[in-house]
């Protein structure tokens, strides 16, 4: 769960090594219901598969960001 921004750059990079992704944007679904949320309220899954891999590729980006 982050900002939007991070989701999709995080998203892509793993796109780009074959891993599916799911994004759940919970800021633009409140915003259509007409009620506000925080704005770090989007989630990415992957599948339990996929899960080892992403991990490391998260976790690549986030040293990097850094």
């Amino acid at each position: 769960t982050s900002s939007s921004i991070i989701i999709n750059r995080i998203a892509s990079i793993l796109d780009q090594n074959n891993v599916t992704t799911l994004i759940k944007n919970n800021v633009e679904s409140a915003r259509l219901a007409g009620f506000g949320t925080s704005l770090n309220d989007v989630e990415l899954y992957v599948k339990d598969s996929d899960f080892e891999k992403a991990q490391k590729l998260i976790k690549t980006f986030l040293q990097n960001e850094h």
